[in-house]
């Protein structure tokens, strides 16, 4: 019987490196195919760039991860994948900051790129494979009653990305594999090791780009007002894309008896508007773009659990669907730094629902 063949998304760290190792011991015949993501012709500054971030000049030189993917037995496939990247991707990262809100590259990403772009590329070239395969921490399975498939959390949640991953669909899902899902990250460390692999020890992956966000953005100077929640201007700024809800450090302001903090960015004034931390509390949310694992939201009011970041820990809250196809939340307790551009992801325990911007 002729072995199935996955198609894995292979990195060069050691979390695919293992995912191969794990998919080989199953019996499928492993294909590592990596994104090439990293465009020459972007206007960042030349220079020495930090290590271990997605879009960096290191990715450009593949040689590494296709020695890695010979030591592992497996064929090596890379794919072009920049220009579909920068403008879904790098586009988008630019228009979210010059509208006052801070995105999160790594879930558009995830969804159109490298599980959409990606396999869909090497399909058009030729390459035959039965499923797709990451070394992200999440799980799938299949819901017994109704037939369709469910986005879960990793056995680890120290380690768990499904928050990146919401905005997969069923399509994507039915042919989709996540060997390190039931695994820890010193399990994954030993497997590499126990394979002879370098990348065994190698760090984690700290962020999407390896310089100043600045660099992407290449903004000119939009100088406007740094205001108090009643208006009063008590600083400049030169441009609202450099701040973030809950920056406190370098904000330019004194005189004030308590700590203050960006509270709200107000792009139509071009101000950054700022207040004590108490004002960074919100028990309301509105998000927009709503996507939903099973193709439909569960009803049109439910209690769940969101995440308005990654590392946010999961809070109650009733959801309401909107007709124009977004949705509200609000919680049971007021939430810090409630962020625009920002996804908040709804969970039913350990099953991703689905998710959607907040606005």
């Amino acid at each position: 019987m002729e072995k199935e063949t996955v198609l894995l998304g292979l990195s060069g760290g050691v979390d695919s490196a293992a995912a191969a190792i794990l998919l080989k011991q199953q019996g499928y015949r492993v294909i590592g195919a990596t994104m090439l993501i990293w465009d020459p012709s972007l206007p960042v500054p030349a220079g020495v760039y930090q290590k271990n971030a997605c879009l960096s000049p290191e990715k450009e030189d593949t040689r590494e991860i296709e020695a890695l993917a010979a030591k592992l037995g497996i064929e090596f496939l890379p794919v072009d994948c920049r220009r579909e990247y920068r403008q879904a991707v790098l586009d988008n990262f630019r228009q979210e900051y010059a509208c006052g809100r801070t995105p999160n590259p790594c879930v558009l990403c995830n969804s159109l790129i490298k599980f959409g772009v990606l396999p869909a590329a090497a399909k058009a070239r030729g390459i035959g494979f039965d499923k797709f395969a990451t070394g992200h921490y999440a799980r799938v399975a299949q819901d017994p009653q109704t037939g369709k498939y469910q986005l879960k959390k990793a056995a680890d949640l120290s380690r768990d990305q499904s928050y990146f991953l919401h905005r997969l669909t069923q399509a994507q899902l039915a042919h989709i594999l996540f060997p390190l899902g039931e695994m820890t990250k010193p399990e994954i460390r030993e497997i590499a090791r126990q394979a002879g692999l370098a990348v065994a020890d190698k760090e984690d992956s700290q962020d999407f780009y390896c310089g100043d966000y600045n660099d992407l953005l290449n903004f000119p100077n939009q100088p406007g007002d740094i205001v108090t929640l009643d208006g009063t201007p008590v600083a400049r700024h030169n441009g609202i894309w450099g701040y973030t809800i809950g920056k406190r450090k370098g904000l330019g302001v004194s005189g004030f008896k308590t700590p203050m903090y960006v509270v709200r960015i107000d792009a139509p004034k071009n101000q950054v508007v700022i207040g004590p931390k108490e004002a960074l509390y919100a028990q309301t949310l509105r998000a927009d773009h709503a996507s939903w694992i099973a193709a439909e939201p569960p009803a049109e009011s439910f209690d769940c659990e969101i995440k308005i970041r990654n590392l946010h820990h999961p809070a109650r809250a009733r959801v309401t669907l909107q007709k124009d196809g977004s949705f509200s939340a609000e919680f049971e307790e007021p939430q810090l730094s409630v962020t625009a551009g920002q996804s908040a992801v709804l969970y039913d325990g350990d099953i991703v629902l689905g998710g959607g911007m907040i606005v």
